[in-house]
């Protein structure tokens, strides 16, 4: 077992944190967010605008993501800046999304790898 990876028999704790940020991400909303701020520092207008959102629902998903420590604010001025706290959740929305493409289209990654291939 890689360092990486985790025993069945972890705690209780580690588990329920994980179950916890698997529920905040569980939005296509957030996991949109969350592709924004891989990316840089966002305020709330940007992400409004990236999304064709409403500035009330950007708010309430960001204090979602917030609440769950996927994403920090810094107040400057008058506007607050959002960026994500870790790495590892960009990559944990990046490989949910990558399996969810695979999943959807097995055949089209068969017809893709073979096209690679020729």
């Amino acid at each position: 077992m890689s360092a990486h990876e985790f025993d069945l028999r972890q705690s209780t704790v580690a588990r329920e944190a994980a179950s916890d940020l698997l529920r905040a991400l569980a939005s296509p909303t957030r996991i949109a967010i969350v592709l924004a701020l891989r990316e840089r520092v966002q305020c709330v207008h940007e992400l409004v605008g990236r999304l064709d959102l409403s500035q009330p629902l950007v708010s309430q998903h960001l204090r979602v993501l917030k609440d769950a420590g996927v994403v920090r604010g810094q107040r400057n001025g008058r506007e607050i800046t959002y960026e994500l706290l870790d790495d590892h959740i960009a990559h944990i929305v990046n490989d949910a999304l990558v399996h969810a493409m695979e999943v959807a289209a097995p055949d089209a990654q068969v017809s893709d790898a073979a096209a690679e291939a020729r």
